[in-house]
């Protein structure tokens, strides 16, 4: 009998396994399956910092400037990013949870109309035919009403994002194909999406592996009776560990001891919405520290910083840096959790590593 994966065998596996070797974009983004995006750029925003440690010659922007070119489209699955079309497949047509009213209806309506006619189209030319007023956002501000609606419409399926112009997006008008509405093929791309996430964000504890699955509500409301039912079924066909009483789950056709996850040489610094430090809870159980992303904390209540990049080294997450650009010189200061390595390796490859970023960064 073959033995049971350790918590070091889950280790190097999860970070082994979504740190493949850098690969052309189009393929990096489809391995992946799901990009998650954050506006803020401290260095550059969260999807370059990802896609950077995936993508051969990846420069800041790179995903922004051939997003046209990509058989690609920013969505939402279980946060806003971008998705495959294979992948935006499984969740369109989206019926959303809360359905629009008949005035809501009526002015979407002409604003499709709008935008069919006049092909991608930036929000102020909606604004200035439409002048929808404002409204209350969900984070307490105001904000443009005919902005809320694009982005409605935009969820539901009716638009989608051709391409940003300085950050912001301009739409266009789509069709999706109409799909199997059986309870058979519901359930199938029910489980395809949770097998995507699994994948993506694999070992994964089983707390970790239900929250994931509720997260799926999001990027596709209507099949959550179909993903309740695929998660049941998932954990009689996912492989499995019981370690200090925490079950993990990960695709059943890999093996965490297995030779093929070898872990690089090097130092990383990671984006926080990286898959390796997405989950939280996986992050305390495999490195032993609490991470938490601060952007949204009050600057004295911070303890890593505004915008800490986790700081891999081989398999471990020894520690945190904050990165920074003024007049041209990129600034990066390391703080560790404990002692700093004291491998010589490991220091050239920290100097190593902030050189890759500033070139990231075309500094």
């Amino acid at each position: 009998m073959a033995a049971e994966p350790t918590l070091d065998d889950l280790r190097r596996y999860g970070v082994a396994r979504t740190l493949f070797k850098p690969t052309t974009l189009a393929r990096a983004i489809d391995r992946l399956g799901f990009v998650q995006a954050d506006p803020i750029r401290a260095p550059a925003r969260a999807q370059d910092l990802i896609l950077r440690h995936r993508v051969a010659g990846y420069r800041a922007g790179d995903l922004e400037r051939r997003y046209p070119r990509l058989a690609v489209d920013e969505d939402c699955l279980v946060n806003y990013g971008f998705v495959p079309r294979r992948v935006l497949a499984l969740m369109h047509p989206r019926i959303a949870a809360k359905p629009w009213d008949a005035a809501t209806r009526k002015r979407a309506a002409a604003l499709l109309d709008f935008i069919r006619a006049r092909g991608p189209t930036h929000p102020r030319e909606v604004e200035a035919q439409f002048a929808h007023g404002r409204r209350i956002n969900a984070w307490g501000g105001s904000s443009s009403a005919t902005t809320h609606l694009l982005d409605g419409m935009h969820y539901r399926g009716l638009l989608r994002v051709a391409r940003r112009d300085s950050g912001v997006r301009v739409y266009e008008a789509v069709e999706h194909v109409a799909v199997d509405a059986g309870p058979e093929a519901r359930h199938a791309r029910a489980t395809a999406l949770l097998d995507l996430v699994v994948a993506k964000y694999a070992p994964l504890p089983a707390s970790s592996f239900v929250y994931l699955a509720r997260l799926l509500g999001y990027g596709a409301p209507h099949l959550q009776a179909e993903t309740r039912s695929a998660v049941a079924a998932a954990r009689e066909r996912l492989a499995s560990v019981k370690i200090d009483g925490v079950t993990w789950y990960w695709p059943a056709d890999e093996n965490p001891r297995s030779r093929r996850w070898k872990v690089d040489e090097r130092v990383r610094l990671l984006a926080p919405f990286d898959p390796v430090v997405w989950d939280r809870r996986r992050f305390e159980r495999l490195w032993g520290w609490t991470y938490r992303f601060e952007a949204y904390t009050p600057a004295p209540k911070r303890t890593l910083g505004y915008y800490a990049l986790p700081l891999l080294w081989r398999d471990a997450v020894v520690g945190w840096a904050n990165a920074s650009v003024a007049n041209g010189r990129l600034s990066v200061s390391s703080h560790f959790v404990g002692t700093a390595p004291r491998d010589p390796t490991f220091r050239r490859e920290l100097k190593d590593e902030r050189d890759r970023l500033a070139s990231f960064l075309g500094l």
